[in-house]
């Protein structure tokens, strides 16, 4: 099968690269990198044209107008462009395990999404690692959350990965699914405007439509990189479009990926 990894962002550069550069070194490329970029400015555009002269695969620049906080529009786009077969989504504050990828193609399965975990790093290591550009993060190391989440392990993640029918804790920062499952829900609700809760909507009508969930644990390594948190004012509008998604059991959206169709290929 074909795999994109498709990486969010929106003007931080840096945090950026250092996505991308853990992107390079993977043990198992994806077969194209696609940046959903909602909006950000010439010097993001300056960094993926360096970047992509070193990219050992395609690096696509998928870039939409700056009118505001529109990530489902933008991942929309960036899956209309996606030639893979299976998705892999990350945000660009993201920097990847050596394993990332191979974990997550190991864990595809026909009818499944996976949710991944993450390592949450605190700011004082989110700014030795920028200024290093390269991450190194064990076990006992200090000023992180969720500790637990670095270890890579096959037989605990056997042990401890398993599946649910829940909408709590998906976080589309480390998630994969099939593309042919995006397009038959129709992909991100782009009613979504401000942040919050289209990762979960896309989520729920997935399960609506008979795709099962499938929580990996101790594989698919993700650093999450410290930033302040972003406005929550459009979250009682979603929170709204969320419930009335699941209570109704909708599994299609109006104003989704159909509109990007003459790119999908």
């Amino acid at each position: 099968m074909r795999t994109s990894l498709i990486i969010t962002t929106y003007n931080w550069k840096e945090a950026l690269e250092l996505s991308l550069l853990s992107v390079f070194q993977q043990s198992q490329l994806p077969d194209e990198i696609i940046i959903a970029d909602d909006g950000s400015d010439q010097m993001t555009r300056d960094t993926l044209i360096r970047l992509a002269k070193d990219s050992p695969v395609p690096l696509i620049h998928s870039w939409q107008q700056n009118k505001g906080f529109r990530l489902a529009r933008s991942r929309n786009k960036a899956i209309a462009k996606a030639t893979g077969d299976y998705l892999i989504l990350i945000d660009g504050d993201i920097v990847l395990e050596h394993h990332f990828i191979s974990d997550h193609i190991m864990a595809a399965k026909a009818g499944f999404f996976v949710q991944g975990s993450r390592v949450l790093l605190k700011e004082k290591t989110t700014q030795q690692v920028l200024q290093q550009m390269k991450i190194n993060v064990c076990l006992c190391a200090p000023d992180i959350e969720n500790r637990k989440n670095c270890l890579r392990s096959r037989l605990l993640s056997r042990l401890f990965s398993f599946r649910s029918k829940k909408l709590q804790g998906i976080k589309t920062c480390n998630f994969a699914f099939w593309k042919q499952d995006a397009l038959a829900v129709n992909g991100f609700n782009e009613e979504f405007l401000g942040w919050g809760r289209e990762d979960s909507e896309f989520t729920a009508r997935l399960l609506n439509n008979g795709i099962r969930r499938q929580n990996i644990r101790f594989s698919a390594i993700a650093y999450h990189l410290y930033h302040q948190m972003n406005s929550r004012n459009s979250l009682a509008i979603n929170d709204a479009i969320l419930a009335n998604t699941w209570n109704k059991q909708l599994t299609w959206c109006d104003k989704g990926l159909g509109q990007h169709h003459r790119q999908i290929k």
